[in-house]
């Protein structure tokens, strides 16, 4: 089984998105179930609403999942799991204060070393925990020896015992850590592969260490995707617009081309413009680069355009208030011009939009107007402009200029002769 872990705690990343994309496509390579498990124990930072968000997203992406589950509703299980530890003394309690704990770490930066938790609490006798009615938090034992594993991506990684230190796997209010619940989850989930991002790198001898000393043998897969960096160079963060899925949406990127770009981004692939579907045939981890990737904003809307151009026309006219492919069609005339549905959706709205007859070409307007009013429908558009023209006289730019003002709201376009297919249906609604 895979999963796809996120935190309601704000919009959703396009790091999270890939992870949920590649979790997709290897569940349905592998035939497993794909569960999405909603990571909501931090309280405080949880956002309310943003998991149906999350879920929302997931569906529009047609990333279907075999089921929901939160992680909150797991509690019972973790704090069970940490007694247990305590009773087994592969944990223990601890009394240390956020005050005596900083002021450790404070020493350790001054002394210009990496900070470990002192173990004194480790040495308490049972009495004295007994004794002991301060607030306290459950500390897992440091391992004995290196925890190492193999990661698809990574290659063979190894982390010391002060490396893994003795951390503290429930709090003082008796809420897991992230480490603990997301390792006692995937044990109850049977999860076969994790595939997340490499900022979690340093969780996974953890969460391995948790496992083993809890008797868990299963061997889990791991695959730690490189981080993604912004146009600058630098890692992508909220900061950056362009990281939000929801920012992608308001800009007109389509799920479609934002799943083929997150596929491609440090991927060997057989070609650049693909579909979900088309990517399980052949996706492979292992072709996956170790280096992080740059993110590009102009690579993205390339792809975009050519999936607009790929989309049924149909479907595509919704996205501007219709169900008619005509419309559709006429959208894609215009993909020269734009790349999103965003800049797209002004030029379709300007050609049904009530014209601008005090203008310079006005009264030329005003004359084609009233002679397409009374004009039959042509199939081709040169049997419209020689019947506009016998009827009304106008040639050359006097005849061109008004027209397209006239059809489309704008001086400059796209052949009318392009157009004309899309829009006769429309014409009556067009130049009311």
């Amino acid at each position: 089984m895979l999963r796809f872990a996120p935190s309601p705690t704000g919009d959703m990343h396009i790091g999270n998105l890939r992870v949920a994309i590649f979790n997709y496509i290897v569940a349905k390579q592998r035939n497993e179930r794909f569960i999405v498990r909603i990571e909501d124990t931090d309280k405080e930072r949880n956002i309310e609403g943003k998991e149906r968000e999350i879920l929302e997203i997931l569906n529009l992406f047609g990333l279907k999942y075999d089921e929901v589950y939160y992680q909150s509703h797991n509690l019972t299980i973790h704090q069970h799991m940490a007694i247990k530890m305590l009773e087994e003394r592969k944990a223990f309690a601890c009394f240390c204060s956020p005050e005596e704990l900083e002021a450790e770490r404070e020493a350790a930066k001054s002394a210009k070393k990496a900070y470990r938790y002192s173990g004194k609490c480790e040495l308490l006798s049972d009495e004295e925990v007994l004794a002991n009615e301060k607030p306290f938090t459950v500390r897992i034992k440091k391992p004995q020896s290196a925890v190492s594993f193999s990661d698809i991506i990574k290659g063979e990684l190894s982390f010391a015992p002060d490396d893994i230190d003795s951390f503290v796997i429930m709090r003082a209010d008796k809420t897991p850590t992230y480490n603990f619940a997301c390792a006692i989850d995937d044990m109850i989930h049977d999860i076969s592969l994790v595939i997340r991002g490499e900022d979690h790198v340093s969780n996974t001898p953890k969460q391995i260490h948790i496992r083993n000393l809890l008797g868990y043998d299963k061997d889990v897969e791991y695959a730690h995707l490189p981080v993604i960096l912004n146009e600058e160079g630098k890692k992508m963060s909220k900061r950056d617009a362009s990281s939000s899925v929801k920012w992608l949406f308001e800009e007109g990127f389509i799920p479609e081309a934002i799943a083929n770009y997150l596929i491609l981004l440090g991927n060997k692939t057989p070609g650049e413009i693909f579909t979900l579907d088309d990517a399980i045939s052949w996706f492979d981890l292992k072709n996956v680069s170790k280096a992080a990737a740059k993110f590009d904003l102009d690579k993205l809307r390339f792809i975009n355009r050519e999936h607009m151009k790929r989309m049924d026309s149909k479907e595509l006219s919704r996205a501007f208030g219709f169900a008619d492919a005509a419309i559709g069609e006429l959208a894609k005339c215009y993909l020269e011009e734009g790349s999103t549905i965003k800049e797209i959706k002004p030029k379709i709205e300007a050609i049904f939009s009530a014209k601008n007859f005090n203008s310079e070409w006005g009264e030329e307007m005003k004359t084609l107007r009233s002679a397409l009013k009374e004009a039959p429908v042509f199939e081709s558009f040169d049997e419209l402009k020689s019947y506009l023209m016998n009827k009304t006289g106008l040639k050359g730019k006097k005849f061109f200029k008004p027209l397209r003002l006239l059809l489309t709201g704008a001086e400059h376009g796209p052949e009318l002769s392009h157009l004309y297919p899309h829009l006769k249906s429309y014409m009556m609604e067009i130049i009311k």
